[in-house]
């Protein structure tokens, strides 16, 4: 689906974007942060409850923060959470992985892997995966290495990702200097996250995997961002493979636009994003 914005939209979102330089607000009064299980999930990591169920009922979503694979903002990322709980009725753990260059590929991976086996072990009635920039990277290698571990696959949404660790979309020249991240940023972040490893393989780059039989996924990209390109290619590459998938591009938007709400200020985009995925979490759970 492509999402039309008019450009004092666009204006609006970026605004927004900039204003988290300030700093995030607190969670509001009453955000649950306790255990959503009756069991620890034994991984490092959040709880943030919006919904007022339990893991064992509703499920949960397993939230992977983007950073370049080595930088995380635990008070944006608590925040986000508190949006993802409230849009998808769920509660959210979001993981503390291990972060590059002191812990290359494949140690983020391995912490997606266990953090997903240990809510299922500890009771979680589902695990919905979603996972922004790198972090939508991590969920779709995680996908792609469950499958090969004949496991159950989890529905998984991926905000944003790099999918192709060459960096060969033409996006990241066309959109390159209209975004917030560059292709120089990417290519330090991919070679210090990959320290050795083929960009050209998957799980680490999910694009060259095996794309057939997949579960269910929902796959969102801002317009004007350099990896726009990375999301369509993935997403036709795995229709291709008889999977299905939606895709929704966002009119101008850049890299992560989705964090704009963060700010606590409703835009029609940000509004429409949490919208989306709250339907599409409903229809695929029914």
């Amino acid at each position: 689906m492509y999402i039309r914005a008019a450009p004092e939209e666009i204006s609006a979102v970026k605004a927004q974007l900039e204003l988290l330089g300030a700093g995030v607000p607190d969670l509001p009064v009453g955000a649950d942060r306790g255990s959503a299980l009756p069991r620890g999930s034994g991984v490092s990591g959040q709880w943030v409850n919006a919904s007022g169920r339990s893991a064992t009922d509703a499920g949960v979503v397993l939230y992977v923060h983007g950073g370049g694979f080595a930088h995380t903002e635990p008070r944006a990322e608590r925040q986000l959470a508190y949006h993802l709980s409230k849009a998808t009725g769920r509660p959210v753990f979001a993981l503390d992985y291990r972060l590059a260059p002191a812990h290359p590929y494949p140690a983020a991976l391995d912490d997606v892997l266990a953090a997903h086996d240990s809510l299922l072990a500890g009771g979680a009635a589902e695990v919905v995966l979603f996972g922004e920039s790198a972090g939508g990277t991590l969920v779709l290698s995680a996908l792609l290495a469950l499958k090969a571990a004949d496991k159950p696959l989890p529905r998984a949404v991926a905000v944003s990702p790099v999918t192709d660790l060459t960096l060969s979309s033409p996006s990241l020249s066309t959109n390159d200097g209209l975004d917030l991240i560059s292709r120089a940023v990417l290519e330090q972040a991919c070679t210090q996250y990959l320290a050795g490893a083929r960009a050209d393989c998957a799980p680490q780059s999910p694009l060259h995997g095996d794309l057939a039989w997949l579960p269910d996924l929902l796959l969102v990209a801002g317009a004007a961002e350099v990896l726009v390109d990375d999301a369509r290619r993935f997403a036709a590459a795995v229709a291709a493979a008889g999977t299905a998938i939606e895709l929704d591009v966002y009119e101008g938007m850049p890299h992560v636009f989705h964090l704009a709400t963060l700010t606590g200020t409703p835009s029609s985009t940000t509004t429409t994003f949490l919208r989306r995925l709250a339907d599409w979490t409903e229809r695929r759970s029914a």
